[in-house]
């Protein structure tokens, strides 16, 4: 007797869900307001002029509620356009010559924050649908907290001993300076994504259960 050999689904390759309209627009409405809150309220720190801005707020809240592509995405837009010349970076500066600058490391680490707390917010999501929602709180802070120190104060350390010819004692110390308004721009973007998962529940859960049952 013949069996018939079915095809292992385990091993097939998840389908990537594609971008429609709706996630074009979310891209260019989350890549417009990085672009506001970096000329909001800007504070700045010490003489190396990096400003404090409500930046990291809308840099980390894309990313928890876009996902990682989606945000990836809206912060590379927002980087595009300020580097052909549009004057939406702190202090209305624009041009590759930020990038020559002491807050060029923490412009690069938004785009690479903003993918990997999304990425995390997409696990999280699927992981905890079934679980209290404190525990989703505390788990996507965490990720944004991670993805914040490793990628956006990392590589802004790095931007400050690079261009600003610190040493890293220096540069870090510096950095620390970002600390405490991060730590409450995060438990805020964390409170904002939550209430938009909660009211638009396919802005990512749903796609990604989607993308886990697709064959």
């Amino acid at each position: 007797m013949t069996q018939t050999r079915h095809p292992d689904t385990a091993k097939t390759p998840r389908r990537r869900v594609r971008w429609n309209a709706t996630d074009l627009g979310l891209i260019a409405v989350f890549a417009a307001l990085v672009a506001a809150s970096a000329l909001i309220a800007a504070i700045p720190v010490g003489g190396l002029g990096v400003p404090i801005t409500l930046q990291t707020l809308a840099v980390m809240l894309t990313g928890l509620a876009l996902g990682a592509g989606r945000a990836f995405a809206a912060v590379g837009l927002y980087l595009l356009l300020g580097f052909a010349g549009l004057p939406i970076f702190s202090g209305g500066r624009s041009g590759l010559g930020v990038l020559a600058g002491p807050s060029a490391g923490y412009i690069i680490g938004f785009l690479l924050a903003a993918t990997a707390v999304g990425w995390l917010a997409a696990v999280v999501l699927a992981r905890t649908a079934n679980r209290t929602g404190k525990l989703r709180a505390v788990l996507l802070f965490a990720a944004a907290m991670v993805s914040s120190i490793i990628f956006i104060h990392g590589l802004g350390i790095l931007g400050m001993m690079v261009n600003a010819k610190l040493d890293f004692s220096k540069a870090f110390i510096a950095d620390l300076a970002f600390y405490p308004g991060d730590i409450i721009k995060n438990v805020l973007a964390v409170s904002v994504a939550l209430a938009l998962h909660k009211a638009f529940p396919d802005l990512l859960l749903r796609r990604v259960r989607t993308a886990d049952t697709r064959p």
